[in-house]
């Protein structure tokens, strides 16, 4: 049994085709299909329902593939182990969420590739649980995302906190005059957020589902800057990281709405296979940016 044969199969899961496995491994499909088959042969099993096109994984198949991707993940962390100590250099597959890169990327990136020559980085944006699901499945190397303090990690991943950040309800400046609401004194005023599928909004939505209260959406749309502008301008309340909402160019025009029964906190999470070998130190350095980025004020300048 090769490995060569197991990656043939698994590409051809993942693509869903044998033409596209072929382009993501840069072979002919014909040598695709040769590799299929040599794997079939010295499992002594079919692992595909040919009946249909493109060809599916059979129930055998799903198990085998299961397993074939701890496979490929164990050969992975040999070569790591190998290359242990040894400097960064290929692709470096990093998937950081949109409110974190706007604010580390540009400046991250550029000290990349200062400090890591021959190192190429490819970042990927999504939601939270996307990006993990592609560090799990392979397809990145790391992760940067928030997500609760009791967040549990799919079998074969590791994680730290790199620090925590608060959420805070942002409305247009002077319309909300107290000092203090509760969610039921603002549930019919609405808001402005990220499509479904944002950690934000989720938890939001369970914080008045626990309370029996309407969640309505105004509007939905991506991107901060964006949100906030349309908060400003009176289309409803936003909910945005603290040190998102200091950075704006939009602050003076918003004020922070204090709710007695909403305050919620997010950790920022770095997501990772283990052992990375020569990336981790690119993850590391990666990690360290956007701990910086994101410190307390006061530790930041104590520094």
């Amino acid at each position: 049994m090769k490995i060569d044969d197991i990656s043939a199969f698994v590409a051809v899961v993942r693509e869903q085709s044998v033409s596209a496995a072929a382009q993501a491994l840069g072979m002919t499909q014909s040598a695709i299909t040769r590799r299929l088959q040599n794997f079939e042969q010295d499992l002594g099993v079919a692992l595909l329902d040919r009946s249909v096109k493109p060809p599916r994984p059979n129930p055998m198949g799903r198990q085998v593939y299961a397993q074939c991707g701890k496979v490929l993940l164990e050969v992975e962390r040999l070569r790591d182990l190998a290359l242990a100590g040894q400097a960064p250099t290929g692709t470096f597959r990093v998937g950081v969420i949109q409110t974190i890169g706007d604010v580390v990327l540009l400046d991250t990136l550029q000290q990349l590739n200062a400090a890591f020559d021959g190192l190429h980085t490819e970042v990927a944006t999504g939601w939270g649980a996307q990006l993990v699901e592609r560090v799990a499945a392979g397809q990145s190397d790391a992760a940067i995302a928030l997500f609760p303090s009791t967040k549990v990690l799919p079998d074969g991943l590791s994680g730290r906190t790199l620090g925590s950040m608060e959420l805070v309800v942002v409305a247009a400046s002077g319309a909300m005059p107290k000092r203090s609401y509760r969610l039921r004194d603002i549930d019919d005023i609405g808001w402005v957020l990220n499509p479904d599928g944002c950690g934000f909004r989720a938890g939001l939505a369970r914080a008045l589902a626990q309370q029996g209260l309407n969640f309505k959406i105004n509007l939905e749309t991506f991107g901060t800057d964006l949100q906030l502008g349309l908060v400003a301008n009176g289309v409803g309340l936003g909910l945005v990281p603290r040190p998102i909402l200091e950075r704006s160019a939009l602050r003076a025009r918003l004020d922070i709405v204090a709710v007695a029964d909403f305050k919620p906190v997010l950790d920022i999470w770095l997501v990772q296979q283990q052992p990375a070998g020569p990336l981790q130190a690119a993850i590391d350095f990666f990690a360290d940016a956007v701990t910086r980025a994101f410190a307390p004020r006061r530790a930041r300048k104590a520094r």
